[in-house]
């Protein structure tokens, strides 16, 4: 299939398990309550998702408070009780996160409960996202490694246990969020694409990057008006990561300020393209997600052009998120008709 579609990986959540339209919302039920509130809420995502006509579907980040803190809560060496202020992304926005101050280790299984229920459920082949090793080390205290490559090869490994597991649930695409891959480009040269690469060491199933502008929230936007008329940092890393062995890489591409040629360095990966504005309440009609894949295929062979998100949909209005899914569904079926 030409432009298959799929979602950057959040969804909002439902009002009765989380507060809505709110990032770090906290949870509104406990224990078993919310485990099978959790499990509910992921098979209303897929059905969402379905529903939209999307070909790769995730399980909405519905049982994770926070894309990277969810995964960081099943691991031993974490002090979630003592949190701290930090600021993150540079400073972008302060945030209170919990402690390194142990040996890291997973406790066991963490996202085993949605990956199986979404697994269980839909027949469409399904994406998982985790945040990459760069990005947790930039959304948490160290007080115990000292050196941050260090720790995040150590998150990379524990990374690396659980998207095995994941792998054997059934899950046909491991996907890695890494937004600081936007921050701290000598970094990612240095060291950022090669801790990538070892927390998907082994995995047979298809790897992703998610390498985005952020949520849209009030810090990214403000944050986004300080780059200029042309956001050229995927310049600065795009070369390291064609050479990687990360075989996609899921950028924004709609009402954003990427040059598009800038996409032509990815000449060994599958481009996920975002053709939806997280940013903006504004509903894409079928017509612009169209356009969105005809220019990016300018540089992109139409083969290795998937169709997603710019970002994920956590924070915006349900009734909103549903409405860019469909047209996300439609606009793709579109360009299939006329391009195909």
């Amino acid at each position: 299939m030409l432009f298959p579609t799929t979602v950057a990986g959040s969804l909002p959540k439902p009002e009765w398990l989380a507060e809505p339209n709110k990032l770090w919302a906290p949870w509104k039920l406990e224990g078993a309550e919310l485990n099978n509130a959790k499990r509910d809420a992921t098979l209303l995502a897929v059905k969402m998702q379905e529903d939209a006509g999307i070909d790769i579907v995730t399980e909405g980040e519905q049982a994770r408070q926070h894309f990277v803190h969810g995964f960081l809560e099943r691991i031993e060496g974490i002090d979630f009780a003592h949190k701290v202020e930090m600021g993150i992304r540079k400073d972008r926005y302060k945030a209170m996160v919990p402690q390194v101050v142990a040996p890291l280790q997973l406790k066991g299984r963490v996202h085993a409960l949605e990956a199986q229920a979404a697994r269980k459920h839909t027949g469409r082949k399904l994406k998982f996202t985790v945040p990459g090793p760069m990005t947790i080390i930039d959304t948490i205290s160290d007080q115990y490694y000292g050196d941050k490559v260090k720790m995040a090869f150590a998150f990379a490994d524990l990374l690396n246990q659980e998207v095995k597991a994941l792998e054997a649930d059934g899950v046909d695409m491991i996907q890695f969020d890494e937004p600081a891959f936007n921050v701290y480009m000598d970094e990612v040269r240095d060291w950022g694409v090669e801790a990538l690469e070892r927390a998907a060491k082994g995995l047979k199933c298809a790897t992703a990057v998610h390498i985005c502008y952020g949520y849209g929230i009030k810090a990214n936007d403000d944050w986004k008006k300080t780059l200029g008329g042309e956001w050229r940092q995927y310049e600065e890393t795009f070369p390291t990561i064609d050479k990687s062995s990360i075989q996609q890489v899921a950028i924004e591409c709609r009402n954003s300020h990427v040059p598009i040629e800038l996409l032509g360095i990815l000449k060994s990966k599958v481009v996920q393209a975002g053709v939806i504005d997280v940013a903006s309440d504004v509903v894409e009609t079928p017509e612009d997600v169209f356009k969105t894949i005809e220019a990016v295929m300018k540089v992109v062979p139409k083969d290795k052009l998937t169709a997603t998100t710019n970002c994920g949909m956590a924070p915006m209005r349900r009734e909103i998120a549903e409405a860019k899914l469909q047209s996300l569904g439609a606009g793709a079926k579109l360009a299939r008709e006329r391009l195909g």
